[in-house]
């Protein structure tokens, strides 16, 4: 950290003192509070400077100090689920110092990751992971004949993800240690939805605060010294805590122990918990209370807004707004709208994020039309299949890599079923700060094998608008994928033209031997790019592609010109729409027999992600320079090629040029 950051986060003695989990075995429960409070003070400030998700972090400091306080991570593993709220862990974990660079390039990640300590075993970032993982684990430790303890930290989002369910039916598998903490907060990225949050909330409802704090001191006067028989305290807990409404039913008809609920900021009660919890020979739920957003006041109030921010003040009653114009999810936003009003049947369902994906004004505006099916994203995909069935027109609003989860019910019931379901696939391409968990490099990879479907990308707001409504035009399913970024202004006046079915358009057309056909919004980086090289005399054609699939055969016929071709893609370059153009030329040369179209397939450049490589975090920004998408790097290759390339090539640039002046 440096000298600035040190003098303005004051740190106290005791967040001085504690830089691994063994500084807080000499901490009185007095000192261990005011270290709690220590540190959230201190994650607040690192997030108001790097921004990050601020309120789930909050919630959880005083139940990671004491899990660190009860279990030797060293040793034992603790699985998070999600991981977005391990920055406590991270703190007592030696990386306190790394916090000025938190989700930042060269710094440390907002997700747990093993690469920057032994005591984060995955790196996480979907939920509904870390109950299954767990069981793994346990069942391993059993093969091994270790005695690791196995902790699972779950959010009562998590808990009602479809992957957890399956987990807790599997559990009777494990015949050792295993807890799982369910944390209970009543929030995912928005307030948790389904029937289980039905559940827990009547368990929240039914109790004050005090009655809480009283039933984890029940607990704690009901548990067996260690070393007595398990069986007839595990007896009388389900009599001296068990209540009206309870899960403790749900959890216990599965042939699982469940405890509580308790006070999850009782960092006393916690720690005693944990180590008696921690010697059952069997697997057991430990239910806790927490509250997002504790001990910051804007974040407390609004959860939502403050799951995951940008920069920002800390002035007590919000947070800065983020610099620049509009966004892909904004334009998105107010086209469905707009397609809503004109249409009746249309239906929008989410995954837990309504806020991420746009959603926020349809649900207040058409709240009867409105689903958010919680952190379930198979389950959405399916029940968007039933609303089609139905005659209506669903439209799936999910991130790309949750969408990733759906694999298969995109492919049973969408494709091969041909229902004209429209996903709206937000955060598509390099994300920045998230990272290799959040990164939406594969979608079209997955989702261009499929029989019947359409993958398109709008490069801009009007395209925004008019690839939806070419969607909810169309009787099949239809993918439409943007970025987590600004729309450019220069694409502004491009897009007029209505959507075609496997067609793009003319952005540039010249004589050149170099045609750049760009997909989506790195069209604006194409643009930028062709002016760079306009400025120097060097003339080259624009095709904007619009379709991942079907391939525009505008642009198969490129390679049957000569021409050499330089797809721009927001993707992986396996399986993305570069390597799409180049199977369709490859097909298209080897049924008409043209040896010299296969010669200008090999002089193709496909610019977009490594193959084999997850992109680390940084700046979206710079992470486009890495992928060889930006202005810079784009000119940089049509310069090379012409370095490369034929006499006739110059040839032409001359003679343009001279007809330019």
């Amino acid at each position: 950290m440096t000298d600035k950051q040190d003098k303005q986060f004051q740190k106290t003695s005791l967040l001085d003192k504690v830089s691994r989990p063994e500084d807080l075995q000499g901490l009185s429960p007095t000192e261990l509070n005011e270290l709690a409070g220590e540190i959230r003070e201190f994650i607040t400030k690192s997030v108001s400077q790097t921004g990050g998700h601020l309120a789930s972090n909050l919630g959880v400091v005083e139940l990671t100090i004491a899990m660190h306080r009860a279990f030797d991570f060293r040793r034992d593993r603790l699985l998070w689920d999600v991981g977005h709220q391990c920055y406590a862990h991270k703190i007592l974990t030696g990386r306190k110092a790394y916090f000025s660079r938190l989700r930042q390039e060269g710094g440390i990640s907002g997700f747990p990751n093993p690469a920057e300590s032994p005591t984060d075993v995955f790196t996480v970032g979907h939920a509904g992971t870390s109950i299954a993982t767990a069981v793994g684990m346990a069942l391993g430790a059993a093969h091994n004949r270790t005695d690791e303890k196995i902790v699972a930290l779950v959010g009562d989002a998590s808990i009602v993800n479809g992957l957890s369910f399956e987990a807790l039916n599997n559990l009777g598998l494990v015949k050792r240690q295993l807890l799982i903490v369910l944390n209970d907060n009543s929030m995912a990225i928005d307030v948790t939805q389904g029937s289980m949050a039905s559940l827990l909330s009547k368990v929240r409802l039914s109790h004050t605060y005090e009655d809480v704090r009283n039933t984890a001191a029940m607990i704690l006067n009901h548990l067996p010294v260690i070393g007595k028989p398990m069986e007839e305290a595990l007896a009388n807990l389900k009599k001296t805590i068990r209540m009206a409404i309870s899960p403790s039913r749900l959890f216990e008809s599965l042939n699982i122990h469940y405890f509580g609920p308790v006070d999850g900021h009782d960092i006393g009660s916690l720690i005693q918990l944990f180590k008696t919890l921690s010697e059952l020979d069997s697997p057991a739920i430990l239910h806790v209370f927490t509250r997002k957003g504790k001990g910051f006041s804007p974040a407390d109030t609004n959860p939502c807004k403050f799951h995951s921010t940008g920069p920002f003040e800390i002035n007590g009653n919000g947070i800065s707004a983020a610099a620049g114009g509009r966004s892909y999810t904004e334009a998105f936003g107010d086209a469905l709208l707009e397609a809503a009003r004109a249409n009746p049947k249309l239906i929008a369902l989410t995954a837990a994020m309504p806020d991420g994906t746009g959603l926020t004004k349809f649900r207040e505006t058409f709240p009867q039309r409105y689903y958010d099916v919680g952190i379930a994203e198979s389950a959405a995909v399916d029940i968007a299949a039933g609303l089609a069935k139905q005659g209506l027109r669903p439209v799936v609003c999910i991130y790309s890599t949750f969408l990733q989860r759906s694999f298969d019910q995109i492919f049973q019931e969408i494709s091969l079923q041909n229902l004209p379901v429209v996903f709206c696939v937000d955060r598509a391409g390099a994300v920045g700060d998230d990272g290799p968990t959040h990164h939406g490099l594969w979608d079209i990879g997955l989702y261009r094998m499929l029989p019947n479907l359409i993958l398109t990308s709008p490069a801009n707001e009007a395209e925004m608008h008019g690839a939806l409504r070419y969607a909810l035009s169309q009787d099949q399913p239809v993918i439409i994928r943007y970025p987590r970024d600004k729309i450019p202004a220069d694409t502004e006046g491009l897009g007029d033209a209505p959507f075609e079915t496997g067609r793009g358009i003319w952005v540039r057309k010249t004589d050149s031997e170099i045609v750049i056909a760009a997909l989506g919004a790195v069209l604006a980086e194409a643009v930028m790019a062709v002016q760079m090289l306009e400025r120097e005399g060097i003339f080259v054609s624009l095709f904007s592609a619009r379709f991942a699939r079907p391939i525009d055969p505008t642009i198969v016929d490129f390679f049957a010109q000569g021409k050499t071709v330089i797809t721009v893609e927001d993707h992986s370059r396996g399986g993305g729409f570069g390597e799409a153009v180049l199977s369709q030329a490859c097909q298209t040369a080897q049924e008409k027999g043209l040896e010299e179209m296969k010669q200008s397939i090999g002089k193709a450049v496909l610019l977009g992600g490594e193959e084999d490589t997850f992109i680390p975090i940084a700046r979206r920004r710079r992470q486009l320079e890495w992928m060889g998408l930006t202005a810079e790097r784009i000119v940089d290759m049509v310069k090379k090629l012409i370095s490369d390339g034929s006499a006739a090539d110059l040839q032409r640039r001359e003679f343009m040029r001279q007809g330019k002046e």
